[in-house]
């Protein structure tokens, strides 16, 4: 009897955890494409990684080729560790270039082969780099040695910090580099090129990736703000890559950073304040395992945007200023495998595309909310190479294969480029978000766009938590004022049986080694799919219903051709 109790006790408290995650309601969502809410910028259209070596090998310019080609504008690309000393050797969050060396009495010797290799990589397919400067070159570091690190996951994050973090022992050297490199640039690619891309300074100079002080990372901003402009007077030069500023340090840095471009003595040129032409930043959301299952949160990711953006728009003669958040994600160490941080297990499957879709539909709601200029929102995730297949780093493809989550930003590139209203009586906005992130009900919402032939519509259907087996959500989508008298509608689908490598890959039985052929195979389920033929439906004065179950974690897109 007391063996029946306590399985009682244990079944009733399983069903009432259940459901407070398993309340599957109906969601109705309104899209009115008379209400315009201005561009929707592709602030998508940004991606970086640690490791710049992996940018010109096999699986490297495979991925950046499908990342340039699903985009309908440039795509910009940001990587670390460009002017790193060393003989290009590709490794888990290291780089080298060997751009900067010295012979034995100290003149320095410009080598450009291993950048011009990653930035051709590029410019052949139409990119654009977000060129990082830095880090600091072993010959011109205050402590350079050790200088290169040999970091493997599960080892301390801080073992990374080695010689190329410090600041220079030189700063006219430095500023000497950073001419060189622009004119370079120049050179070789043509003005009206490089006055396109964006310069930046460092990464993270908040933390261990700068060993010297705010006022230090300052000076050298001073200095290599003006060595840009002195080559090309027109380059766009930003800073400071901070971490959060959902931290109170970070926000500190920021805003320091910031009264000195407006009133601080100019270290490089002793006049007031410095160039800025754009302001970076990161923001990042904080996974964990709750119960031995993946929790995310969403919210942490949005408070760091929410709180730059508060800073940014405090500053009357910068809010007008394009912000470029330099690292956008749901954590922070995309080399940081699932072996041996087992909450990033969620980066392989729907989760992390669900994630994409739901938290990018909240940067354009924030950005709107306080008034700021959001360019871009750079996506912390590439490829590495030659390791185990869905070994769980935080990457776009695995050994070639495309994961789930890139299929998102192909959905992305599909976009229209004016965003309009989406209304209807649902649970989460990006206040609830931001505060709360997604505990309870699911996130059912929609981002959506109209142009002059047709438009578009993505519904997601996000929840934090990674372990619910629950049923699709019926959604119906209301659409007003088309400006057509037919649609063609084509519906596109990222779920566990649409547009999904992994699901095939453990269907498979998750092998080591993958034949040729389960290889193409897997090269196929990771390409973005319809979900069902595409369809004509009849408009009635100007509405269309459309409807559908959406699975948990699953992304819909609706594209729609307008016949007048």
């Amino acid at each position: 009897m007391k063996t029946f109790s306590l399985l009682l006790l244990f079944v009733c408290s399983f069903s009432s955890v259940f459901a407070q995650y398993d309340n599957v309601q109906p969601v109705e969502i309104g899209v009115d494409f008379d209400a315009k809410l201005g561009e929707l910028k592709p602030i998508w259209a940004f991606w970086g990684y640690d490791e710049p070596n992996y940018t010109y090998m096999k699986d490297g310019k495979k991925l950046l080729t499908e990342i340039s080609e699903l985009s309908k504008v440039p795509v910009y690309v940001r990587a670390h560790s460009l002017l790193v000393t060393g003989d290009g050797e590709a490794a888990l969050k290291w780089g080298s270039t060997n751009a900067y060396t010295e012979d034995e009495n100290g003149n320095p010797i410009y080598d450009w082969t291993i950048i011009d290799k990653i930035f051709d990589t590029y410019i052949e397919r139409g990119m654009k780099p977000l060129a990082q400067i830095g880090f600091m070159p072993e010959a011109l570091s205050t402590k350079p040695q050790p200088y290169r690190h040999h970091w493997k996951p599960g080892a301390e994050y801080g073992d990374i910090y080695t010689g190329w973090a410090y600041p220079p022992n030189d700063y006219s050297k430095w500023a000497e580099l950073v001419y060189q490199w622009v004119l370079h640039s120049v050179a070789r690619y043509g003005k009206e090129e490089v006055e396109s891309w964006y310069w930046e300074l460092w990464n993270e100079p908040n933390i261990g990736y700068w060993r010297g002080t705010t006022e230090e990372y300052i000076k050298l901003y001073d200095y290599t703000a003006d060595a840009v402009k002195r080559a090309l007077p027109t380059a766009k030069m930003g800073g400071p890559e901070t971490t959060g500023p959902g931290w109170d340090k970070a926000e500190a840095f920021l805003r320091t950073f910031l009264d000195h471009i407006i009133s601080g003595k100019n270290y490089a040129t002793g006049e007031t304040g410095a160039p800025l032409d754009f302001i970076t930043y990161h923001a990042k959301g904080s996974p964990k395992l709750v119960d031995g299952h993946i929790q995310m949160n969403m919210g942490s990711q949005l408070n760091d945007l929410a709180k730059g953006f508060e800073v940014v728009a405090s500053y009357p003669t910068l809010k007008d200023l394009p912000i470029i958040i330099g690292e956008s994600d749901p954590e922070g160490c995309a080399a940081c495998s699932e072996e041996d941080y087992p909450e990033n297990a969620y980066r392989n499957g729907t989760m992390y595309s669900s994630y994409t879709a739901a938290s990018f539909a909240r940067k354009y709601d924030l950005a709107r909310a306080y008034g700021v200029n959001l360019k871009g929102a750079v996506t912390w995730g590439f490829e590495f190479e030659d390791q185990a297949w869905y070994a769980g780093f935080r990457d776009m493809a695995t050994n070639g294969v495309d994961k789930p989550v890139l299929n998102v930003f192909r959905m992305f590139g599909m976009m229209h480029d004016t965003q309009v209203a989406v209304t209807g009586d649902l649970e989460y906005d990006y206040k609830k978000v931001r505060s709360k992130s997604v505990r309870e009900n699911p996130d059912v919402n929609s981002l959506a766009s109209v142009g002059e032939d047709g438009a578009s519509v993505m519904v997601f259907n996000y929840h934090d938590r990674d372990d619910l087996e629950v049923a699709a959500s019926p959604v119906t989508i209301n659409l007003k004022n088309i400006p057509a008298q037919k649609v063609l509608v084509n519906q596109y689908r990222v779920d566990q049986e649409f547009s999904n490598s992994y699901s095939l890959y453990k269907e498979m039985g998750s092998p080591e080694n993958p034949t040729p052929e389960q290889i193409k195979a897997l090269e196929q389920a990771g390409q973005l799919q319809l979900f069902t033929s595409p369809v004509w439906m009849p408009v009635t004065d100007g509405n269309l219903e459309l409807s559908l179950d959406l699975p948990r974690q699953g992304v819909a897109l609706f594209q729609l051709e307008f016949e007048k």
